[in-house]
């Protein structure tokens, strides 16, 4: 008995060290700029900030695949009606999706919509095992509630994914553990460099411009499954092409009709009674889009989820016109003429959906 309880009382001060560093924001104000976590954390401080400027704002999240420029968007509000704003950020999916919302946007009233941007309205897996991202953990660490333990750990398909899942948000530190050892190599330049990247992040992002190269010369042999590309191709374009364009057929297991109807179904659910609405909009498939006899596709749920009151789907093909080689500066990203271009047709297609500003607050 008395080991017992000398275990339990280990745990109890082992959980209220952990907490007092990791669940307050004494660690969690200098982790890394640059990691997952940081990332995510300057982003949703930078749109915490933008919601106190004026404008009926718009909202849009997704990948880096996301890729329009508020900047470009915001040169038509004149005529839009609109002020756009990105809480996307580059790897995340529609679970990160809801902690962001849920922690910008508490009252679920402060933008007149939420744009999510979405690979297709059909369901096809892929490589891409969304219901057993661990990576999912280390963008939203600071993020997660000790209510949100449980729940967060069960969203998880596997055992040994739901356990690292549970000690990992349970006890944060076990999560922060590399960026926490490479604090403790050298605490001042990293305080710096955190001071520094959170003086400029916001202008940095807004003023940002992409890349211009492309895949202009890009063919695809779609009967022999080859790309003919000009050599001037770098690896990581060459990379991309390989395994995007022409990634194999994936056993299809229904996870990511799964996946979406439990997240983005989680992320309506908080807007359900909101005057504020969800748009689901379709990204631009990629410089060769696959023939129709390569994609398998057996549900749609994102267009089940439409159904629902406030939830409105872009037209699909709003945005097939940028699907060109010359556009994209690899197999995944649009390059800065095919995000122009982006940034015009979506201000264009969500002004169609959304119709003029609604006042409501």
């Amino acid at each position: 008995m008395r080991a017992i309880i000398g275990c339990v009382a280990a745990v109890g001060v082992l959980f209220a060290i952990d907490a007092l560093v990791f669940r307050t924001n004494l660690y969690p104000s200098v982790i890394e700029p640059g990691s997952s976590a940081g990332v995510y954390e300057l982003t949703l401080r930078k749109e915490k900030q933008r919601q106190a400027g004026p404008g009926e704002l718009i909202v849009t999240l997704g990948d880096s695949r996301f890729a329009y420029l508020p900047r470009l968007a915001n040169e038509l509000t004149a005529t839009s009606g609109y002020t756009f704003t990105s809480a996307g950020v580059a790897g995340t999916n529609p679970r990160m999706w809801y902690y962001m919302l849920r922690d910008l946007d508490p009252t679920a009233r402060r933008y007149q919509a939420v744009v999510l941007g979405v690979d297709d309205y059909d369901d096809e897996d892929t490589f891409a095992d969304y219901e057993d991202y661990l990576v999912d953990l280390h963008y939203i660490i600071k993020r997660l509630r000790l209510t949100d333990v449980w729940d967060f750990a069960a969203s998880y398909r596997t055992m040994p994914h739901q356990w690292e899942a549970f000690r990992g948000s349970l006890f944060k530190g076990l999560t922060y553990q590399r960026d926490f050892q490479a604090f403790l190599l050298n605490p001042s330049k990293r305080i710096k460099d955190v001071r520094f990247i959170h003086g400029g992040w916001a202008e940095w992002t807004y003023n940002f411009v992409e890349e211009d190269r492309s895949l202009r010369g890009l063919t695809v042999d779609w009967k022999n499954m080859k790309a003919s590309y000009p050599d001037t191709f770098d690896p990581i374009q060459r990379q991309t092409v390989q395994n995007v364009t022409l990634r194999a057929v994936t056993p299809q297991t229904g996870y990511l009709a799964r996946y979406r109807r439990k997240w983005l179904g989680r992320i309506l659910d908080r807007y359900k009674g909101s005057p504020t609405r969800i748009v689901f909009a379709r990204l631009a498939r990629g410089p060769v889009p696959r023939p129709d006899y390569l994609v398998q596709k057996r549900s749609s749920s994102i267009r089940e989820l439409a159904a629902r009151p406030n939830v409105l789907l872009c037209d699909e093909h709003a945005f097939e016109s940028l699907e060109h080689p010359e556009l994209f500066k690899d197999a995944l990203h649009l390059n800065r003429e095919g995000s122009t271009r982006f940034s015009a047709l979506l201000v264009e297609e969500v002004r169609r959906v959304l119709g003029p500003p609604r006042s409501f607050k």
